[in-house]
């Protein structure tokens, strides 16, 4: 390149930068900091997840210790610092099933309350809501189990909810709409869940007609 050639180009991008070189600038700032933002996040994500796992660790202990207090206790901590993550919504099942052991149905109730109203996954909604709707029954709260179970979160859970609908109904006495839940539960389940579809033929039966 001639030195006439390479003082226009000098001169060429010169220019260019008086017109573009600020928004250039931004762009490339903007690039930078959001990389960053993106890493921070990340690595915020991944430590969180990380210490969710510790306490889910130490709720599995309390358990397998029937440390209720603990467990409570553990419970509240996962659920107050890392509600976000996916030990929050299994601790919540964990420890409703550990205190309704130890025959705190109080506290069971308020952590499958926790998982339906926080959990990030619809499976782990789904399945709080049966197990809350089964303890609903168990107190006669039918109305509330019934609505709990208005409507399954996906058609994996259709032959279950219908199946715990027939049980509420059927406590309630309307064992017309007991029988129509237990049947749409036989054509949901699968044919090879043998033993499932045993026991609410055997609920169908026991409602005559």
């Amino acid at each position: 390149m001639s030195y006439h050639d390479e003082q226009e180009s000098i001169e060429g991008l010169k220019a260019w930068w008086t017109q573009w070189g600020n928004a250039t600038t931004w762009i490339v700032l903007v690039a930078l900091v959001a990389a960053a933002g993106w890493n921070g996040w990340n690595f915020w994500q991944r430590r969180q997840a990380a210490e969710a796992a510790v306490l889910y660790d130490q709720v599995q202990q309390a358990v397998s210790a029937g440390d209720k207090a603990k467990v409570s206790r553990v419970a509240a901590d996962m659920e107050d610092k890392f509600s976000g993550t996916a030990y929050a919504q299994m601790t919540a099942l964990t420890a409703a099933k550990a205190l309704y052991t130890t025959g705190d149905e109080a506290g069971a109730k308020a952590q499958l309350q926790w998982a339906i109203d926080h959990a990030k996954d619809d499976e782990f909604k789904q399945v709080a809501k049966l197990r809350l709707a089964s303890l609903l029954l168990d107190e006669k709260a039918y109305d509330q189990g019934l609505a709990l179970l208005s409507d399954p979160q996906s058609d994996a859970f259709k032959g279950v909810v219908a199946d715990g609908r027939g049980d509420l109904l059927a406590a309630q006495g309307k064992r017309d709409d007991a029988r129509t839940a237990y049947k749409l539960a036989l054509d949901s389940l699968s044919k090879n869940d043998t033993s499932a579809r045993q026991l609410i033929q055997f609920k169908l039966d026991a409602l005559g007609g």
